[in-house]
């Protein structure tokens, strides 16, 4: 392993970080703790890869393990950001590759300040004296550990203190504050995203052209991979779906030994991660090179719901009006083919479409999959939901589905037929822009790069 320098300029990194403080000022001030997270253990002595915490790397730039940031945000005083991170040890770094160590993290990735990690237990609550409250990112999936790992910070800090000094009597989620920032890409970071999407793009042509009645899904997988990996990518964004026939029915069906049949449709959900940032791809596409009638109709209806809901992904438009707009169209065509039997506004009404549309049609995009930031401004169980307004910078998927199963009460001649078309949607000042459409939709198109591998 060698060392990984900042993605972009350390301007950008210390630019959020004083957004944050900001923020914390605002409230009154106090100090933030952001672990990155630390290597976990797959079996005996193999561990999974290492992955940053996206909070932590969107304020760092820090890709190292065993890290922690501190914002100290105190009114009237200079604000001060730390960063606490392995020291350098040959021993070490001689099997698991070279650390920046504190003294040089400082310098090239911009800090006020740097100790080794392992003075956390006693650099924290040093820190904590004369502070009315702990800012920590407190949302699922961060460190299981923190809330027990500050409340002994803080009885230690009243220890120490004696009473002299207060100590922080409130902890405040910071996972809104940082989530609000995340949700709008900046110009560095949409670069970074057009590039994970290209590399995702030729992942997905090249399946096209190596897909073969009799390949299993994990070995279709194996393209998909091969191409993120020479292409630069650093790994899959998520566990690949690779779904042939009845299989594409299941929403998140892991690619794994079932073997590709002649008259199947096979879906694909992947995408690779570059530098922390996630594209999100899904392609449906017939093994033996055409689309059967039936198989087309289900397909152009899909298609035609993404249309309408990229019409209705523009800044000042609600969240949810894309999924409502494919929703719309999607319930129509389910009705065209015989498939529902009643009017539009009574299927929609009774929820009629749901047997085989049973998800959302997006979902934000960034350094998470499902990236940070509130989808509506109320409360989950409101009657009307707020939903948040489409600005320009956010990136969001766009991916209506059908899916019929045996179960569902539809024609014979539809079974097992399971079809999804997701594209990677930035909202532009006047609409938005699909920057994964260097893999085609069209069923023609998707028929000719099929028979340019045979």
């Amino acid at each position: 392993m060698t060392l990984v320098a900042p993605l972009h300029d350390i301007e950008h990194y210390r630019a959020r970080r004083a957004r944050v403080a900001h923020a914390m000022l605002e409230d009154g001030g106090g100090i933030a703790l952001i672990p990155t997270g630390r290597p976990k253990s797959r079996n005996a002595d193999a561990h999974y890869p290492f992955r940053f915490d996206s909070h932590f790397y969107y304020l760092t730039g820090f890709t190292e393990p065993n890290a922690w940031l501190a914002i100290i945000a105190k009114p009237d005083e200079p604000v001060e950001s730390w960063l606490l991170c392995q020291p350098k040890n040959p021993a070490s770094e001689t099997w698991d590759g070279k650390r920046w160590g504190p003294e040089a993290a400082k310098a090239a990735f911009g800090f006020d300040g740097a100790a080794s990690i392992e003075t956390l237990n006693e650099w924290v609550p040093a820190q904590l004296a004369g502070l009315a409250r702990v800012y920590a990112p407190l949302h699922r999936g961060a460190e299981p550990t923190l809330p027990t790992l500050l409340q002994g910070w803080v009885d230690q800090a009243r220890s120490q203190t004696r009473g002299a000094k207060k100590v922080p009597t409130e902890w405040v989620d910071l996972t809104p504050t940082i989530s609000h920032h995340r949700l709008i890409k900046d110009a560095q970071e949409i670069a970074v995203m057009r590039q994970s999407a290209q590399i995702a793009a030729q992942g997905h042509c090249a399946a096209m052209r190596a897909v073969r009645p009799g390949l299993t899904e994990r070995a279709l997988e194996a393209e998909l991979l091969g191409v993120f990996l020479r292409q630069g990518a650093q790994a899959a964004a998520y566990e690949s779906i690779v779904a042939t026939g009845a299989n594409a029915c299941t929403l998140h069906h892991a690619a794994g030994a079932s073997t590709i049949g002649a008259s199947d449709l096979v879906l694909i959900d992947a995408g690779c991660e570059l530098h922390g940032y996630a594209s999100d791809i899904t392609r449906t596409f017939p093994a033996n090179g055409r689309f059967s009638a039936e198989q087309a109709a289900l397909y152009d209806i899909v298609l035609a719901a993404q249309d309408a809901a990229v019409a209705q992904t523009a800044p000042g438009r609600p969240f949810n009006a894309g999924h409502e707009a494919a929703v719309e169209v999607l319930t129509q065509g389910l009705i065209d083919q015989g498939i529902i039997k009643a009017g539009l506004d009574q299927a929609i009404e009774e929820g009629l479409y749901r047997p085989f549309y049973m998800h959302r049609t997006g979902h934000w995009l960034g350094l998470d999959v499902h990236d940070a930031g509130p989808y509506r401004l109320t409360e989950q169980d409101a009657d009307e939901p707020d939903w948040r307004l489409l600005e320009p910078g956010m990136v969001l998927t766009i991916e209506p589905g059908l899916y019929i199963t045996e179960a569902s009460g539809a024609p014979e001649r539809f079974w097992d037929i399971g079809i999804r078309i997701e594209d990677d949607a930035l909202v532009t000042a006047s609409g938005c822009e699909l920057i994964t459409r260097a893999v085609p939709v069209a069923r023609d198109e998707i028929e000719a790069i099929i028979a340019s591998g045979r």
